[in-house]
């Protein structure tokens, strides 16, 4: 496994059998086993492995957690050397951006609603690090987790509009035994608020069944999440969505598929998750 944060040795090792197949999972690091379902996943499929691993600050607004986020970088190699992974990309911050850097990247529509509203900059930021990352590895396919359900929608549409030649590859969500998402952020939940983040999973679910039983009402699906989340005294709602699965714009009548999603404090840290009915 090659270890490099130099971008001409990552092109280099890139191109070396221009005719191989080369599987893409790019991280912010502190890995888990959603990480590896994705480097697993991406393994099958191509000949070849990439994962980069880089906190990205311009996806963080200055109010967030950059400083404090959970970083590992020994143990997140030693993890992808057992998964036989053939190169990790680990950029600074100045081979990212460098003096001078003024280039981002914004998906207009489809950054805004959802976390566009709590994270105003936050989808530029993905959008421009993913781009770069593209561009330096030219990928095969890149293997994103459904976790980050806006995520994909947003890149997906950047790769449409901006040509690249890249499959995105979209995983399902890993959960534990309980229903909570694997996330590197639940490092930061006491034990308390551990136990008490079950309740986006739940939330999620009881206006999963409800649509199951033909609740086809978008305000009532958003309703049973939004009673299910404040009933837990450590959960403070950020938001309860039910929207088009393309376009993220929220349903009054559910016709042809819904994206189910949440965003949810327990103490200083926000979690995420969803549920896609297609």
């Amino acid at each position: 496994m090659k270890v490099t944060e130099d971008i001409n040795q990552i092109r280099q090792i890139r191109w070396t059998d221009p005719m191989a197949s080369w599987g893409f999972v790019p991280t912010m690091g502190y890995l888990h086993e959603g990480h590896l379902s994705l480097v697993r996943r991406a393994k099958a499929e191509n000949e070849r492995t990439a994962v980069s691993i880089y906190v990205n600050p311009t996806q963080f607004a200055p109010h967030e957690d950059l400083s404090s986020y959970p970083r590992d970088l020994a143990r997140d190699l030693a993890l992808l050397e057992v998964e036989g992974v053939n190169l990790v990309f680990t950029p600074s911050d100045a081979v990212m951006y460098p003096p001078g850097f003024q280039t981002m990247v914004t998906v207009a529509e489809l950054s805004r609603p959802l976390e566009g509203s709590s994270r105003p900059t936050h989808f530029q930021g993905v959008a421009t690090i993913v781009a770069k990352l593209f561009h330096i590895i030219q990928p095969t396919r890149a293997y994103f987790g459904q976790k980050d359900a806006q995520q994909a929608v947003v890149l997906r549409q950047m790769v449409r509009d901006l040509n690249f030649n890249v499959e995105m590859v979209i995983c399902p969500i890993v959960r534990e035994a309980d229903g909570l998402a694997l996330s590197s952020r639940n490092k930061y939940l006491t034990p308390e608020q551990r136990q008490a983040a079950t309740v986006l999973s739940r939330a999620l679910n009881r206006a999963k069944n409800a649509y199951a039983n033909g609740e086809r009402d978008g305000r009532i699906l958003r309703r049973i999440m939004r009673e299910t989340i404040t009933a837990e005294p450590l959960a403070r709602l950020d938001y309860v969505s039910a929207a088009d699965p393309a376009t993220l714009q929220e349903l009054k009548e559910v016709k042809e598929g819904v994206l189910l999603s949440t965003a949810v404090f327990f103490g200083k840290t926000r979690l995420i998750d969803n549920i896609l009915i297609v």
